[in-house]
């Protein structure tokens, strides 16, 4: 019961963060569909041209994805601990493991309007242009994947902001990389061989997005993906990501807890 009722209250808190910040969501909102189009035109060399919207689309919204989880969750922790609120935390029955649970299924859920702004942006356009955004039930696998990755990063990131605190440039440079080197906007295929396999063994969303690319616009089933390393590679590796997130998370936050800075901003 405790752990429930500790789980549902941070669920409700980040919530209630999202909705008195619909200021900087209305931002987003507006910002990453807009984002998402400048890409496709440079790109296109100035054209929004119709190879590269469902392509650059699929990908954006993995990357508009992972930067506000990741983001949500790295705020929310540095701005408790400032505030004193994660060292009050710590001091109730509370287990750090509904905490964390909690905070994550809230910034997950919030990070999807954003998401869904840039996936109905890209419809709209590719629609205008005489296309249609495909479907296909199967890609809820590597967006269950991408969200399990993702979840592990966050772990990651929020227990190194349990030690040291000021890790800012680690998640602006984060997500950077993961735009650049990350299959999101230039498929890994057309990387080099070395930097493609770093890619699909440590970037949280890259088997997703290719998982979706092959799904949705080559018609490939999830048994003969051809492009990363096939489904059990898809399966496997946001699994590998969220166990090394919470083994690091886990270690991470009792170095704090022995160093006392649990409350030190």
């Amino acid at each position: 019961m405790t752990f429930t009722r500790g789980f549902t209250a941070e669920v409700r808190k980040g919530l209630l963060n999202v909705v008195a910040g619909w200021r900087e969501v209305l931002v987003n909102l507006i910002t990453f569909p807009v984002f998402y189009l400048l890409i496709v035109l440079f790109m296109g060399r100035g054209q929004l041209r119709a190879e590269l919207l469902l392509p650059a689309l699929l990908g954006m919204m993995a990357l508009t994805f992972i930067h506000e989880q990741v983001n949500r969750m790295f705020w929310g922790y540095l701005g408790d601990i400032q505030s004193g609120v994660l060292e009050q935390t710590y001091l109730t029955p509370l287990p750090s493991s509904a905490l964390i649970l909690g905070r994550q299924v809230a910034a997950a859920i919030a990070a999807l309007p954003t998401a869904l702004a840039v996936l109905a942006t890209g419809a709209v356009v590719i629609h205008a242009q005489g296309g249609r955004v495909p479907f296909d039930a199967r890609v809820i696998v590597p967006l269950a994947a991408i969200v399990v990755g993702t979840c592990g990063l966050a772990l990651v990131l929020c227990g190194l902001t349990l030690v040291f605190k000021r890790i800012e440039i680690i998640t602006q440079l984060s997500v950077a990389v993961y735009a650049i080197v990350g299959g999101t906007l230039v498929p890994l295929a057309a990387m080099p061989d070395a930097v493609a396999a770093v890619s699909r063994l440590a970037v949280p969303i890259a088997p997703g997005v290719e998982a979706m690319r092959d799904i949705l616009i080559g018609g490939h089933t999830l048994t003969d993906l051809p492009s990363g390393w096939g489904l059990g590679w898809l399966l496997i590796q946001p699994l590998l990501i969220l166990t090394a997130g919470s083994i690091a998370f886990n270690r991470l936050e009792h170095l704090a807890k022995r160093r006392g800075t649990l409350g030190r901003p």
